[in-house]
């Protein structure tokens, strides 16, 4: 069996188990939802530490430390805004730190999983707020699968005023902000400002976390 078939069977009993999530390829917000028609983001590069596993979870912190942020995306068809069921969203991202797992002598799958989205076309995932690395603007890399097949691999970013917020406490402070802003990204600048989350944070503290919202508009064909 394919790791592509073995993921997508992994990926029908844990959407079966977990019911339905709540919460160019294209990366829309949330308010232009609505619209008469979804425009399509470019792509960009899945980087280098992407990993091919069948990890179907909704929490992928895989106990590490850092703000909470609760990511919820709804997958929609770019040509009529509906929503797309049983979708399968794939993330990763590097930890407080800004280290990956799995990759540079890191052991663990921590900060990895899928999710099949529900009859509405969403999901959601419970992790941390990314922390940086030399080079890059904080991202989180994203891959989205219908059908079984690959229609969309690309980078979610946060706004500054995040950023700063959470890099100045917790966790990221010993580190500090981030050497690159968002402009000054080539991968960012590629993907524009729809690729940026909608943040709201959960309570009157930073440490409290942020739920991050994105409509990730989509060709189910994949336009290859």
């Amino acid at each position: 069996m394919s790791a592509l078939n073995r993921r997508e069977a992994l990926l029908a009993a844990g959407a079966a188990g977990l019911g339905a999530a709540l919460g160019a390829r294209g990366l829309l917000s949330p308010r232009d939802a609505g619209a008469a028609s979804c425009l399509l983001q470019r792509e960009v590069t899945e980087g280098p530490y992407y990993l091919d596993l069948d990890l179907v979870r909704r929490n992928i912190k895989g106990g590490r430390r850092g703000t909470p942020l609760t990511l919820r995306f709804q997958v929609v068809n770019a040509a009529t805004c509906k929503p797309i069921p049983n979708a399968a969203v794939e993330i990763w991202h590097a930890d407080a730190d800004g280290a990956y797992s799995g990759v540079h002598g890191n052991s663990g799958t921590w900060l990895r999983g899928i999710q099949r989205t529900g009859s509405s076309g969403r999901v959601r995932f419970e992790t941390i707020f990314p922390g940086w690395y030399p080079g890059r603007t904080p991202h989180i890399h994203m891959k989205v699968f219908v059908s079984g097949d690959e229609v969309h691999t690309g980078q979610v970013f946060f706004g500054a005023s995040a950023k700063h917020a959470v890099y100045a406490q917790g966790r990221y402070a010993a580190r500090g902000r981030s050497d690159v802003s968002n402009r000054a990204d080539m991968i960012y600048r590629e993907a524009g400002s729809r690729a940026l989350l909608e943040l709201r944070r959960k309570g009157t503290r930073v440490s409290a976390g942020y739920t991050g919202s994105l409509v990730i508009g989509v060709s189910p064909s994949g336009g290859r």
